[in-house]
């Protein structure tokens, strides 16, 4: 069984928790970037399928998750600085260029990583929620996607804060994860959510993102996007956008009878779509549409 083990890494200012897995005979990173409201541990099934699969990988619980990286001042949250904090995570990391995965906000910050920095990025495998620009467009152009991501609003006007979220155990979270989430894992994320300020920090980077989505460039790295054709917040069309703004190698997997919490509910299909990525990285480009048929609750590597 592949061991993961928590370390803390400094980047910039900050010290983040991070959780590396290795691999025997390792032939590539992969940086993993998680999610709201989640932590490093919805990584934890994919983390050793990777391993399995010959490439190492590491996981921070990111700027707000980590109890020594967590500034109070709202506009900490930008999107600048969350880029920021992967560059310097990845300074410290054993690869001159990482396969960067990125789910939900984890997504968003490997989209701008990506964009910006495509010579420390040798693939980006983004889950969830696609690149910026095209989302932003959705949530403006879109009534449907305007109505999915309503919930932003809510946060910015406090209507959703984190007593709400965090009151009788994080129930409303433990709702929201519904059975895509096991219960273990749901437990940890609340865990590093409960601790003080973690979950204000975490709406923090809804409440600092102003126009950013907008002005993130497009995107040059081979790239996957996956997305899950059940998602209660990503539309098909602003998933279907995204391809508007890549410009190399480029493949969009829809997954069928898959939410929004593709880590842990789809960790089997994730894990081999992100190891095909990074092989097709090496090889070549791959462009299109292929749906993987995916089997809920598989078994974790072990």
């Amino acid at each position: 069984m592949t061991a993961t083990t928590p370390t803390l890494r400094q980047a910039g200012k900050h010290r983040f928790t991070v959780y590396e897995t290795p691999a025997d005979n390792a032939s590539a990173y992969a940086l993993l970037l998680h999610g709201f409201p989640q932590s490093a541990a919805s990584w934890t099934d994919v983390a050793r399928r990777l391993a399995a699969g010959g490439v190492a990988s590491a996981a921070p619980d990111q700027r707000g998750y980590s109890p020594t990286a967590r500034p109070s001042e709202v506009d900490a949250y930008r999107l600048g600085e969350l880029v920021d904090d992967v560059l310097g995570l990845c300074a410290t990391l054993p690869a001159e260029r990482v396969h960067l995965v990125g789910h939900d906000w984890g997504a968003v910050v490997a989209w701008a990583v990506a964009a910006e920095y495509p010579e420390l990025v040798a693939s980006l495998t983004a889950v969830s929620v696609p690149h910026p620009a095209a989302f932003a467009h959705s949530m403006e152009h879109d009534p449907r996607q305007r109505e999915l991501s309503q919930y932003m609003t809510s946060i910015d006007d406090g209507s959703i804060d984190a007593a709400l979220l965090l009151a009788e155990g994080g129930a409303a979270l433990r709702l929201a994860f519904g059975d895509a989430v096991p219960a273990a894992l749901a437990d940890r994320h609340i865990a590093v959510l409960s601790e003080p300020g973690a979950m204000t920090a975490a709406l923090n980077w809804y409440r600092a993102k102003g126009s950013d989505w907008e002005r993130v460039p497009a995107v040059s790295v081979p790239t996957t996007f996956v997305w899950g054709e059940e998602d209660m917040a990503v539309t098909r069309e602003a998933a279907q956008r995204c391809g508007d703004f890549l410009t190399g190698d480029y493949e969009f997997v829809p997954l069928t009878g898959i939410g929004h919490w593709i880590p842990e509910q789809a960790a089997e299909a994730l894990a081999s779509t992100i190891l095909s990525r990074i092989d097709g990285a090496r090889s070549g480009p791959t462009t299109g549409e292929q749906a993987i048929p995916t089997t809920r609750g598989a078994p974790p590597v072990r």
